[in-house]
């Protein structure tokens, strides 16, 4: 997504314990040689995938959010009933490249993307969007915390330490809502691979 208006109340860098409150693992996926149930793919490119090491590399492949290939889709968990974290780890195979290269978590309405947490290139240097934090390591791990009605941002370098809040603000309930893992705005003349690792949605404590 190039750069959208999107409703931000509040942007702030903090420190919070990691996995802070946890209760109990909702769903999670290893990529061990297989995607877990309940994934669909949004505009797949059989070619442009795979599974390797424990992982899932995806090829960022040109495009925007609506146009967006290989995006991997599942239906959202429930957040009327208390807070939820989605978490997945990100790691850039090779440096970025084009303007807006990207990938990470989308959140979406009604088969609409409204909301993004990424590791983004602009401008040569990769950040964390929302909030535009620096983040030149070549793996994050990306955290959406969600309740009802708001979310907070969250990510930490090279997937270690405590997560750092960069966002938070209005999330307002929507119809069929999902959660993706994606990267797109990649370059049509060299392959460059995102490697995602250890998704998984665990529920909080209040």
């Amino acid at each position: 997504m190039r750069h959208r208006p999107w409703a931000f109340a509040a942007l702030v860098l903090l420190a919070v314990p990691l996995w802070a409150a946890e209760e109990g693992v909702v769903f999670e996926d290893r990529f061990d040689g297989k995607l877990a149930d309940g994934w669909t793919w949004l505009r797949e490119n059989p070619k442009a995938w795979r599974l390797a090491e424990g992982a899932l590399d995806i090829r960022v492949e040109p495009g925007v959010a609506d146009t967006v290939k290989n995006a991997l889709v599942r239906k959202a968990p429930d957040r009327t009933k208390g807070k939820v974290a989605i978490g997945v780890t990100v790691t850039f195979t090779v440096p970025p490249t084009n303007p807006f290269e990207q990938a990470g978590l989308t959140w979406y309405k009604n088969g609409k993307p409204v909301f993004k947490l990424v590791h983004e290139q602009i401008d040569g240097k990769t950040y964390i969007i929302p909030g535009k934090i620096a983040a030149p390591e070549k793996t994050v791990q990306l955290r959406l915390v969600v309740t009802a009605d708001r979310f907070t941002a969250q990510f930490r370098p090279d997937a270690k330490g405590e997560f750092k809040t960069v966002a938070s603000g209005a999330l307002a309930p929507g119809a069929n809502e999902e959660i993706s893992i994606q990267c797109y705005n990649g370059p049509a003349d060299a392959e460059h691979w995102i490697r995602f690792g250890d998704f998984r949605i665990v529920q909080l404590s209040e």
